[in-house]
C-alpha cells in the first residue's frame, strides 16, 4: 500500500498543490539564481579578482567549514542575542509610549519636538558616546540597538493611533463605549498594521547597527567576524559572515511577519 493511500491524500490535490506552488517558486527564485551564477562564473572567468571576489562555491565552502568547527555558531548567537535583546527592549519602550503619545494630543505637543531632535540623529553617529559612558561591553553594544529601533517603532505608533478612520471612532462612540473601551477595542485593533511596519523597520536597523557596533569594539559576533576576516585577508570567511547577516535578516523580517499575519488575521 502506498504512503499517500495510507495517508488518505487523494494525488490529484498533491499534483494541484504542486502546480500552483512550483511556478510560484520558480518565478520568486530567478533572480537570487541568476546573482549567485554570476558570483560563482564571474571570478572563474577572470572577469573579476578571486582574490578579492571568490567564487560562491568557496565562499560556502568557507561557511560550512566554520560551521562544523563551531566558530560561526558562536558569532552568530553573540550577535542574534544582541540584536533580539535591543530588539524586544525597543518594542516594550517605544510601542507603549507611542500609544500614548497618539491618543493624548497634549503629550504629543511636548513630546514631538524633543522626539524629532532624536529621530533625526543618526545612532552611529552617537556611537562614541555609548562607548565613552556606558564602556565597551553588552550593554553600550545592545542600547545602541535600543535608541536605533525605539524610533521607527514610537513613531509609527504614534502614527498608527492618529490615522483609526475617524468613521470607526464616531461609531463606536455611538454605542456607548468608553474612553478604555474605545481605545482596546477600536483604536488598537486598528492601529496594529501602522506599528508593525515600524517593527519591521526596526528588524532592519536592530541588524545593521550592531553589526557597526561590533565592528568598532568586540570579540564575538557577525560584525567582529566580518571585520576581522577582511583584516586577516580570510575573504571567503568574510564573506561568509555577510552571508550569514543577510540570512539572519530575512529570520528576523520573516518572523515579525508571521506575528503580523497573527495579530491581523482579522483583516482577512
Amino acid at each position: 500500500m502506498s504512503t499517500l493511500t495510507t495517508l488518505n491524500v487523494p494525488s490529484h490535490s498533491i499534483a494541484t498543490f504542486l502546480a500552483a506552488t512550483l511556478p510560484r517558486i520558480v518565478r520568486n527564485s530567478i533572480a537570487i539564481v541568476v546573482f549567485v551564477a554570476l558570483w560563482e562564473a564571474l571570478p572563474r572567468l577572470g572577469w573579476v579578482d578571486a582574490t578579492f571576489l571568490p567564487p560562491f562555491s568557496v565562499v560556502v565552502r568557507a561557511l560550512i567549514d566554520m560551521l562544523a568547527s563551531g566558530e560561526l555558531t558562536s558569532h552568530l548567537l553573540a550577535s542574534g542575542g544582541r540584536a533580539l535583546a535591543g530588539f524586544v527592549i525597543a518594542i516594550a519602550i517605544g510601542v507603549p509610549l507611542g500609544l500614548v503619545t497618539g491618543w493624548y494630543r497634549s503629550l504629543a505637543d511636548v513630546l514631538n519636538p524633543l522626539l524629532e531632535v532624536f529621530r533625526n540623529t543618526a545612532p552611529l553617529a552617537i556611537l562614541p558616546v555609548f562607548v565613552l559612558v556606558l564602556g565597551m561591553g553588552e550593554t553600550s553594544k545592545i542600547s545602541m540597538v535600543v535608541y536605533s529601533c525605539v524610533w521607527p517603532v514610537l513613531l509609527n505608533t504614534v502614527s498608527g493611533v492618529r490615522n483609526v478612520d475617524p468613521l470607526l471612532i464616531r461609531s463606536a462612540r455611538s454605542m456607548g463605549l468608553s474612553p478604555f473601551a474605545l481605545f482596546y477595542k477600536v483604536v488598537l485593533p486598528a492601529s496594529i498594521p501602522t506599528v508593525f511596519t515600524g517593527i519591521r523597520v526596526a528588524g532592519a536597523y536592530s541588524i545593521l547597527v550592531l553589526i557597526a557596533a561590533e565592528m568598532v569594539g568586540a570579540k564575538a559576533g557577525l560584525g567582529y567576524l566580518v571585520n576581522y576576516s577582511q583584516f586577516t585577508f580570510e575573504i571567503p570567511k568574510m564573506y561568509a559572515g555577510i552571508i550569514t547577516l543577510s540570512l539572519l535578516g530575512l529570520a528576523f523580517n520573516q518572523a515579525i511577519l508571521i506575528a503580523e499575519r497573527r495579530l491581523t488575521s482579522w483583516k482577512g
